[in-house]
């Protein structure tokens, strides 16, 4: 009888020691990520510095700008809880030292009316780069000028500019709410992949004891 054992008793041992140490990899991620996430945030929010010259920026730069909107505007077509379907404002500044960069100034709500995008202004923000664009993306509705994701390098052809997009964290336009660059986009669910592996080892343990109680069963 032990030996009609062993195979199913290594069996459940073995599933249940793969399992538990995927679990411990993920909460090893998990704690990783956390870090990356806090060394990014503290990044954001750091003083901002005068904007660098164009390929030259760490992500998540903070920088400040001056110079005068050029009163163009592209919408991003978004959505916020609790706060419904609207669209991020995209708008060009010709800084005072003649370059031309992409500004996000942030939200409006769908079916408000978008402000004037002009004037000279000083920007406080973080440079970013979004990756919004995939093969599910929607082109661009240039008629309508309805865009779908922050697709930086073409927005910038389409608006003669550097592939360069400051995200302002401070108002810019009255009318116009700052959507400031934070973590939350940043996918973490290394939480999530850890409980199921964990879970997935219970559920081996106990398939792999059951089916051990029911070997040791004398026959009917």
């Amino acid at each position: 009888m032990f030996r009609r054992l062993i195979f199913p008793l290594l069996l459940g041992l073995v599933g249940c020691g793969i399992l538990i140490g995927l679990g411990v990899w993920q909460m090893n991620r998990l704690a990783w990520k956390q870090g990356v996430l806090a060394e990014i945030e503290t990044r954001i929010s750091a003083p901002p510095v005068p904007l660098p010259a164009e390929g030259t920026a760490s992500p998540y730069l903070p920088v400040t700008a001056t110079g005068a909107l050029s009163g163009n505007r592209l919408r991003v077509l978004v959505s916020r809880k609790q706060i419904g379907p609207g669209y991020r404002i995209i708008s060009v500044l010709d800084t005072d030292e003649g370059r031309r960069v992409l500004v996000d100034l942030g939200f409006i709500r769908d079916g408000a009316p978008v402000p004037e995008v002009t004037g000279h202004v000083t920007v406080v923000g973080n440079l970013h780069v979004p990756d919004e664009v995939d093969g599910f993306t929607p082109t661009a509705d240039l008629t309508r000028n309805l865009w779908f994701a922050r697709d930086v390098p073409q927005m910038a052809i389409v608006l003669n500019t550097e592939e360069t997009l400051i995200v302002a964290r401070d108002p810019v336009v009255p009318g116009i709410e700052p959507m400031p660059v934070d973590t939350a986009g940043i996918p973490n669910d290394h939480l999530h992949y850890a409980i199921t592996w964990f879970l997935l080892a219970v559920v081996w343990a106990g398939m792999s004891g059951l089916l051990i109680w029911r070997m040791r069963r004398p026959a009917a």
